[in-house]
């Protein structure tokens, strides 16, 4: 019974009693000591009682019971009454049992005498017959009564397990919604509960499933099987507007996916739960990891290179401090993931911090809209439209002006590059080959790309 005192009284207080009555009269448990079973199991996990201390006490005392200091005999006796009671009903053979043991001249001494002629006679095994019919029907009702006692009281423990998890992601997916929208609501207090440190940098990586973009031949399908069709692959990727990260058309994580989780387990075996925290958010997987663990954000990129079908693409924002400091590199990370289907970008990872030029020229629509009108309209005259001119522009300085390299990449031959290149020269006054004049053309064609034109309109109409 040590086992036993391991567990708080209250737990298995009416266990003992149970057993026992189930012994004296083979009656099992009903649905209210079951549901006290289950309630004492659910009380044992929210104190943190390991279920093997338990379960291993609830089956001592059935040990107890049925063996009982001298045999099963007295394990079956107990609150219930005495060994009588438990031999069930009353019948001739208790009291012939009974009889054959008051005094020497009772009517059972004839039967009595006529038993004990030696130690193995006949005699002697009919009078103890009655013991082990007792305990024979003792220790199935026991262990039938303790099967259902330890199967409830593990029932009530691992549904608290369960609730406790779940009450636990509920708490996870409410802190990371807050966290990554900047409410502060306790942010600092409930991060460290969840082993980040506010005060620190921390840099945020979103990582997004094949979508449309991929399979559409944006970046690495349009360019690699010859570049044409490149443009077309970009209006077909924005689709009209900017779509955000995980929208309609991506398939879209969400909680609790497998391969989440999967990502998740390696990542904390790594770095430990207090360095990294993932989780799903707007269908795309999202890791935060402090500045100073730069290999973290890498691990992430390479658990995704593994479990995502080709087409996927991470973003990764720049290390800020404190709350506001996730809020905003979660949104660069965002952004550069959006800024790579809008540029038709073949990187599969995109770093805000190599994207910075794009936000800028964003930043004054009026400006880059007059800049591509200016520098790229006349191209628009051209036989055959301005896309293959201006993909022979993103070629050619893609390939720091390695007009061989640019003819590779587009699929023709040296002479047709050239002849673009002259073309262009003629229709905007702008050549790639002076410098001043190469970051006029380079950032207009890039504004194109971002505005989506010529598929889109510029100007005030444009913009609204």
């Amino acid at each position: 019974m040590d086992e036993a005192a391991k567990v708080p009284a209250d737990l298995l207080g009416g266990h003992l009693r149970m057993l026992s009555e189930a012994a004296a009269t083979g009656r099992l448990p009903g649905r209210d000591a079951l549901d006290g079973y289950r309630a004492a199991g659910a009380r044992a996990a929210e104190r943190g009682l390991p279920l093997r201390e338990l379960v291993d006490a609830a089956l001592a005392m059935a040990e107890a019971v049925v063996s009982g200091p001298s045999g099963p005999e007295p394990a079956a006796s107990g609150p219930s009454g005495p060994e009588p009671a438990a031999s069930g009903p009353s019948g001739p053979e208790p009291a012939a049992s009974g009889s054959a043991r008051p005094g020497p001249s009772g009517p059972g001494q004839a039967a009595s005498g006529s038993a004990r002629p030696g130690p193995s006679g006949p005699g002697q095994a009919a009078s103890g017959s009655a013991r082990p019919g007792q305990a024979g029907r003792a220790v199935p009702a026991v262990l039938s009564a303790l099967r259902r006692a330890v199967s409830a009281l593990m029932e009530g423990y691992e549904n608290a397990q369960r609730l406790a998890i779940r009450q636990e992601e509920a708490a996870r997916r409410k802190f990371v919604d807050d966290l990554l929208h900047g409410r502060a609501d306790r942010l600092a207090e409930r991060a460290e509960h969840f082993g980040l440190r506010l005060a620190e940098s921390y840099v945020v990586a979103v990582a997004r499933p094949a979508g449309p973009a991929r399979a559409g031949g944006t970046g690495t399908h349009g360019e690699a099987a010859g570049g044409t069709g490149t443009r077309e692959a970009t209006a077909e990727a924005a689709g009209g507007g900017t779509a955000a990260p995980g929208t309609a058309g991506t398939p879209a994580l969400r909680d609790g996916d497998p391969v989440a989780r999967r990502i998740e387990e390696a990542l904390v075996a790594r770095f430990g739960s207090h360095n990294v925290l993932v989780a799903v958010r707007d269908g795309l997987l999202v890791c935060v990891a402090p500045g100073s663990l730069a290999a973290a954000t890498g691990e992430f990129t390479h658990h995704v290179r593994q479990a995502f079908a080709p087409g996927w693409r991470v973003g990764v924002g720049r290390a800020h401090r404190g709350p506001g400091g996730v809020v905003a590199s979660y949104r660069e990370a965002g952004n550069a993931i959006e800024l790579g289907d809008r540029l038709g970008l073949r990187a599969s990872v995109l770093k805000a911090a190599d994207l910075l030029v794009f936000p800028v020229l964003l930043r004054d629509r009026e400006a880059i809209d007059d800049l591509v009108t200016t520098v790229l309209s006349p191209l628009l005259e051209a036989r055959g439209g301005p896309g293959p001119l201006l993909d022979t522009l993103e070629a050619v300085f893609a390939v720091q002006g390695n007009q061989t390299a640019a003819a590779r990449r587009l699929g023709v031959s040296t002479r047709a590059v050239t002849y673009r290149l002259e073309r262009i020269r003629r229709l905007t006054g702008f050549s790639p080959d002076d410098p001043t004049q190469r970051f006029t053309l380079e950032t207009a064609v890039l504004g194109a790309r971002l505005l989506d034109w010529p598929a889109q309109p510029l100007g005030p109409a444009a913009r609204g």
